[in-house]
C-alpha cells in the first residue's frame, strides 16, 4: 500500500431496508422520515417511540438496586457524622475527573472537605497504586472512595485495609479473576449485581451514590440533578452507549448545560467556540472532552478538576484558556506521531495484520489517540508506544473483528502489565521482549482475521436524491434529526447517502487535510465539508457518491446548511 493511497480504504455502505408497512402504521403519529429513522434504531412500537423521544416520563432505576449500595451509604454516613477524613481517588481521564468533581461537590455541600487524589499519568499510571495508598494513610485518611477505577486493584485495596482505612470501590469496568476485598463495591458488572442497566460510566456510578445517600438522609437544599452536567460530559467522552438510562441522563444534562451556572464549564464552552444554545453530545465528544482530557494527557488532570469546580470567574477563564492551549499542543504532537506511523505502515506488506510502532520520541499521553487514528486509516489493529528506561508503554486500538484484550491475554507471559476492553487496551513490556511479542500477536491476528473481508461499514439511514431535495424540505428534516439527540455510541447520528452528485467546486482547507465542496444536483447546490479527505483533490471526479450527515454551519454569525461528508466514492453511472 503506497503512501498516496493509504487513505483510500473502501468503506462498505449498507443502506437500511425501508420500514415495513405494518410498523409504519404503528408509528403513524410521526412523519414518514422520522418513522424510518426510528425503525433503523430498532424502535417498532408507538410506546417505544414515545419513550425514546422523551414524550413519556420514565422513573430512574433505584440506586439501591446496585449491589453493596446500602453498605456504601452507611460507610459515607459514618464518615460524615464522625468527621472522618475522606479521600476521593479518581482517574486522569474525563470520566474520572467528572466523577471526582461530582463527589467532591457532594461532600462539600454536606459540609465536608474531601481530599481529591488523581494519579499522574506519567509517574503513576492508571488506577490505585501502592505509593499513593501509603501517602493517603500518612495523611490520616479514614475512607477512600475510588471513582472510575479500583475493580482490579486487589493488592492496593488490601494494603489500604491493612493500614486501617475503609475502601469503597466504584467502577464500571470488568473485574479480574478476583475482586478486591473492599468494604463495598459498586460496579454493575460484578457477579450477582441485579442492576438492570450495565453500561453506566464511572461518573454514572458516582451520581448513583449521591442520589442514594440523599434518598436516605434528606437534605432538601441539595438537588442531585445539579450534577447531571458532569454525568453528561463523563458519559459521552468515555464513549459509553447512549441508550437506555445513559441517554436519559445525558439528555437532561445537555438541557441543563445550555443555561449552566458552572463557571468553568461556561468558560470552556466559550474557549471551544461552541454556541451554548446549540450544545449537543457531539460538542461534548469533540470539543469539551478533548480539552478536559488534554490536562491529563499533557500535564496534570488537576487543572481539569479545578476548572469544573472553581467558583472564581477569573480563575475559570484562565484555566479554560490553559486547557485550550494544551489541547492545541496535544493535536500537534498527535499529528506528528500519526503521520510518522502512517508513513511507516504504508511501506509495510499490505497483508501485515497489525501495525506496531514504538519510539523514544513519542509522547505517552497521546499514543492512544494516534493509535486510534492509525486504526481508522488502515482498518487494522494498531499498537503505538513510548520507549523509556528499557520499557515500552503502549496503547492499542482495534477493529470490531479483533478483540485486542483476548489477543493480549494470549501474550500474557511476555507482558509486564496489560488491561482494557475489546476495542482499546494498554500494555507495558520490557524492550527485550518486544520482538517476540510482535511476532506472536501478528501470528494471532493472521489466524483470527484469515479469510475475512475487512472493511469499515457505514450504516446509511436513507438514500436521498439531492436533485429532488428542495429548500422547503430542510426544516422538517433537521427537526426530525434533532429528535434523535443525544446521539453517540449505540444511538448513531442520522447518516444519508446521495449518488451522482456533480462537483461544482472543490478545494482543500486545514493544511490540505480537509476538503470543501459545493455539490450540485439539478437546480440546487449544497455546501459540504469532508474532514481528512483532502487527498481526493489529487484525482477529483466530476461526479461523486457521498455518505453524509446534515448539519448547521455557523460562520461569522451566519448559519447555513452543510453536508458533513463521511465517505466519498467516484460515481460509477452518471
Amino acid at each position: 500500500m503506497s503512501e498516496n493511497n493509504h487513505q483510500l480504504i473502501k468503506k462498505r455502505w449498507t443502506v437500511s431496508p425501508l420500514i415495513p408497512p405494518h410498523i409504519s402504521r404503528e408509528l403513524d403519529e410521526h412523519s414518514p422520515f422520522l418513522r424510518q429513522l426510528l425503525f433503523n434504531r430498532g424502535i417498532t412500537s408507538a410506546e417505544a417511540a414515545r419513550a425514546y423521544l422523551g414524550e413519556t416520563s420514565s422513573t430512574p432505576t433505584d440506586p439501591f438496586a446496585l449491589k453493596d449500595m446500602d453498605k456504601a451509604v452507611a460507610l459515607i454516613h459514618h464518615a460524615l457524622t464522625n468527621n472522618q477524613n475522606v479521600a476521593i481517588y479518581g482517574d486522569y481521564d474525563t470520566d474520572g475527573v467528572t466523577s471526582s468533581a461530582l463527589l467532591y461537590e457532594f461532600f462539600d455541600q454536606l459540609g465536608h472537605s474531601p481530599r481529591v487524589y488523581i494519579p499522574n499519568r506519567f509517574d503513576e499510571g492508571y488506577g490505585l497504586n501502592l505509593d499513593a495508598i501509603q501517602q493517603l494513610a500518612s495523611e490520616g485518611i479514614n475512607l477512600i472512595i475510588t471513582v472510575d477505577c479500583g475493580i482490579k486493584s486487589v493488592e492496593e485495596v488490601a494494603l489500604a485495609r491493612s493500614l486501617g482505612m475503609s475502601v469503597i470501590v466504584t467502577d464500571h469496568h470488568l473485574s479480574g479473576k478476583q475482586l478486591p476485598d473492599a468494604n463495598a463495591i459498586i460496579d454493575p458488572h460484578q457477579d450477582g449485581d441485579p442492576y438492570p442497566y450495565k453500561m453506566l460510566a464511572g461518573v454514572g456510578m458516582a451520581y448513583k451514590i449521591a442520589v442514594a445517600y440523599l434518598q436516605t438522609f434528606s437534605h432538601p437544599e441539595i438537588d442531585p440533578r445539579q450534577w447531571l452536567d458532569l454525568v453528561s460530559i463523563g458519559t459521552v467522552v468515555d464513549i459509553a452507549p447512549l441508550d437506555g438510562e445513559n441517554r436519559a441522563l445525558v439528555k437532561a444534562g445537555l438541557q441543563q448545560m445550555r443555561s449552566t451556572q458552572r463557571q468553568g464549564l461556561y468558560s470552556l464552552i466559550q474557549a471551544s467556540g461552541i454556541k451554548i444554545e446549540q450544545l449537543n453530545a457531539g460538542h461534548l465528544g469533540f470539543g469539551i472532552g478533548p480539552r478536559l482530557n488534554a490536562a491529563g494527557r499533557m500535564d496534570s488532570a488537576y487543572a481539569a478538576f479545578e476548572l469544573l469546580t472553581t467558583k472564581d470567574l477569573f480563575r475559570a477563564g484562565s484555566l479554560a484558556q490553559q486547557l485550550d492551549n494544551l489541547n492545541s499542543q496535544r493535536k500537534d504532537i498527535m499529528h506528528t506521531i500519526q503521520d510518522r506511523v502512517i508513513r511507516e505502515a504504508s511501506a509495510l506488506d499490505p497483508d501485515t495484520p497489525v501495525i506496531i510502532s514504538v519510539s523514544e520520541e513519542y509522547e505517552e499521553g497521546v499514543v492512544g489517540l494516534a493509535a486510534g487514528k492509525v486504526t481508522e486509516t488502515f482498518y487494522k489493529p494498531a499498537i503505538i508506544g513510548r520507549v523509556e528506561d528499557g520499557m515500552v508503554k503502549a496503547s492499542c486500538r482495534t477493529i470490531p473483528e479483533f478483540n485486542i484484550v483476548e489477543a493480549l491475554d494470549l501474550c500474557e507471559d511476555l507482558l509486564d502489565h496489560h488491561g482494557g476492553h475489546a476495542m482499546a487496551a494498554g500494555l507495558s513490556i520490557k524492550i527485550g521482549q518486544l520482538e517476540a511479542f510482535s511476532e506472536r500477536i501478528t501470528r494471532i491476528a493472521h489466524e483470527k482475521l484469515d479469510g475475512m473481508e475487512l472493511a469499515p461499514e457505514l450504516w446509511i439511514d436513507y438514500e436521498i436524491s439531492l436533485d429532488r431535495l428542495k429548500p422547503e424540505h430542510i426544516p422538517g428534516i433537521l427537526s426530525d434529526i434533532a429528535k434523535l439527540e443525544p446521539t453517540g455510541t449505540s444511538n448513531p447520528d442520522a447518516l444519508f447517502c446521495s449518488r451522482n452528485c456533480r462537483v461544482a467546486r472543490a478545494y482543500t482547507v486545514g493544511d490540505g487535510r480537509h476538503l470543501k465542496l459545493s455539490l450540485g444536483s439539478g437546480l440546487h447546490q449544497f455546501d459540504a465539508i469532508a474532514f481528512n479527505q483532502g487527498h481526493w483533490m489529487q484525482d477529483m471526479p466530476q461526479y461523486m457518491d457521498v455518505a453524509y450527515a446534515f448539519e448547521i454551519n455557523t460562520y461569522q454569525g451566519r448559519q447555513s446548511l452543510q453536508l458533513n461528508v463521511k465517505d466519498i466514492k467516484a460515481s460509477e453511472l452518471v
